[in-house]
């Protein structure tokens, strides 16, 4: 965690600063959260990093503000967290539980695929699902 202060200092220069492109993204023409882009950004860094430090990164690039965060940006806030717990399942090493039940289940020889296999069946699941829920909820 003490890797991730100089990425939030960066993510506090807002437009000014060199994360600027990141904070376009998720921002949208009139100003206001792109909870869309919340919801599919933290998702995609959550899906190889692991949730906690991808929620915060996210949670400061939104403001950082709980008080904000957790009443006039009840949304994003719900896409900054839904983004960085679901999609930590795309891959082994997205979520710790999953990379635990991979490497117990091997110990026991059960046949499990490998990263990029994972990926490819996470994907035919997951990413439908997370198209219908981000589009249905943000």
């Amino acid at each position: 965690f003490i890797c991730i202060v100089p990425v939030i200092a960066i993510l506090r220069a807002g437009h000014y600063g060199a994360l600027a492109p990141l904070v376009a993204l998720v921002t949208s023409a009139d100003g206001q959260p792109n909870d869309l882009a919340y919801f599919w950004l933290t998702g995609a860094l959550s899906s190889f990093l692991d949730n906690a430090p991808t929620y915060l990164v996210f949670f400061e690039l939104a403001g950082g503000d709980a008080q904000h965060l957790m009443t006039e940006a009840a949304s994003t806030l719900a896409a900054i967290s839904a983004g960085a717990v679901f999609m930590g399942a795309n891959t082994y090493i997205g979520n710790a539980p999953n990379f635990m039940v991979f490497a117990i289940a091997r110990h026991r020889g059960f046949k499990m695929p490998g990263f990029f296999g994972y990926m490819a069946w996470s994907g035919l699941v997951l990413i439908p699902t997370f198209l219908i829920a981000g589009f249905l909820l943000f």
